[in-house]
């Protein structure tokens, strides 16, 4: 295939050819080879796809929520090619028997995938290991869905574990000792908020990087809902994510949200998410990823008490951050950085994650001039819902994944090739996980994570 005239994200105007599963050429002006496919891409955007560090697929033991073909297709027509599952299902992902019922499972993606491998009182981490895991994580400091939270003796087993197999720990950071329980009484959408406090979060940040600096390994903080969090994470040299929905949505949105508001950690104040936004904006946030944490209607529809925690995002979420770059709230530069360079780069995937010579083709291709409205039904989700309904959002003209065509809107409607995602840690590559940044912890903009190799 030959993609022609595609502005990239740094705005040069570039044809890339894609040979096999890689990207051959990016270049000005390629002459056209008898045979291959070729598109004109005058006017629109092409991205690396994006890679979703933090998704919850359901398989094995709730199906009903999500399977890996709904979510993977979700995942294809959102622009997400590389999907991160975490341990937290039925049974959860402990040892080397519960690892292969997952992969089996991981088979009928049509995206890329790697599979997290969790920890609970009675995990397995010798055989564990022996499976080609993604990372150790998400390790749950305070329950969620799925009931894996750990004390922190547990969590120390962890560290060490990881540090003699040199793999990222990924962590859901709550100190539930720092849980508001003064608020059972309330039955407002805004108890779960107020219950699961900022503090609870900000303290147990600050001592998780306390922790990974004692055993020398390197820690992701998931979902980080806080400012407080972040400044934590980035002053300990600790990468962390930001979800679309702690980043765009606030308490603000709960009176209309309700119990489809709820996840953890919850939705903060509106000053919160702002200076949240601020840090996802000006570099100190390393990733987006989703937790895309799929729930049917009728769970969602219970008391705030009794309502499962989390919402769906795989599908939403780049074009959600591609209509904020379209209106000028963010670079697409940074957008790239965010769910593709910088995810590359701290979960050593080094073939992907940029549109370069030798990189694998995980491409999307946007029209920024063909914007639409979020609806829950038009969706590929099993839960057919979304918190961002009636939101706009830029969403993908193609999705390509090594080369192939996964996802692609016609003027006939959308068509999803049956491809077969891989597991992107089968072949471990050397890590290297360094992103460099100025003096206030940021990262540049338009210079370390170009689109050159």
């Amino acid at each position: 295939m030959l993609i022609r005239n595609a502005t990239l994200p740094d705005g040069r105007r570039r044809d890339v050819r894609i040979e096999g599963e890689q990207i051959a050429a990016v270049e000005e002006d390629l002459p056209p080879v008898e045979g291959e496919r070729e598109i004109d891409a005058t006017g629109k955007r092409l991205l690396p796809g994006m890679i979703d560090t933090h998704v919850h697929f359901r398989q094995p033991g709730d199906p009903h929520k999500e399977t890996w073909e709904t979510g993977s297709r979700s995942a294809a027509a959102g622009g997400v090619t590389t999907v991160v599952d975490q341990p937290n299902t039925d049974p959860p992902t402990i040892d080397g028997d519960t690892f292969e019922e997952k992969a089996a499972f991981a088979t009928d993606s049509v995206v890329d995938f790697g599979l997290n491998g969790g920890v609970t009182p009675d995990w397995d981490p010798d055989s564990l290991f022996d499976r080609p895991i993604f990372a150790l994580g998400e390790v749950f400091l305070a329950d969620s869905t799925g009931e894996m939270g750990i004390d922190e003796q547990r969590f120390r087993d962890a560290l060490e574990v990881a540090q003699r197999h040199d793999v990222t720990v990924t962590v859901h950071a709550e100190n539930a000792a720092k849980f508001n329980v003064g608020t059972r009484e309330r039955t407002d959408a805004d108890a779960w908020s107020a219950y699961r406090t900022a503090r609870a979060e900000i303290t147990a940040v600050e001592r998780v990087c306390e922790l990974a600096a004692e055993y020398d390994v390197h820690l992701h903080v998931a979902h980080a809902s806080t400012p407080e969090a972040i400044d934590a994470a980035r002053d300990a040299g600790i990468s962390c994510e930001v979800t679309p929905h702690h980043l765009l949505l606030s308490r603000s949105n709960l009176d209309e949200l309700g119990t489809f508001g709820r996840m953890n950690p919850p939705l903060r104040r509106e000053k919160r998410r702002e200076r949240v936004y601020d840090r996802v904006r000006d570099g100190q946030v390393d990733i987006v990823a989703t937790d895309h944490a799929p729930h049917t209607r009728a769970e969602k529809d219970a008391s705030i008490w009794e309502a499962p925690s989390g919402v769906p995002g795989v599908e939403t979420v780049l074009p959600l951050l591609l209509e904020e770059a379209r209106r000028g709230h963010l670079t697409y530069e940074r957008v790239r950085d965010l769910t593709a360079a910088n995810p590359a780069t701290l979960f050593d995937l080094p073939k992907k994650g940029r549109i370069a010579e030798g990189y694998d083709a995980d491409l999307v291709l946007v029209d920024p001039g063909q914007t639409r409205e979020i609806h829950g039904e038009d969706l590929h989700t099993n839960c057919e819902w979304t918190p961002f309904e009636g939101w706009r959002g830029l969403f993908p003209k193609l999705t390509m994944v090594r080369g192939t065509v996964v996802y692609e809107r016609t003027d006939d409607g959308e068509v999803f090739d049956d491809h077969q995602g891989r597991n992107v840690r089968v072949a471990r590559p050397v890590p290297d996980q360094t992103i460099e940044r100025n003096e206030e912890g940021q990262q540049p903009q338009g210079t370390e994570n170009t689109d050159e190799p």
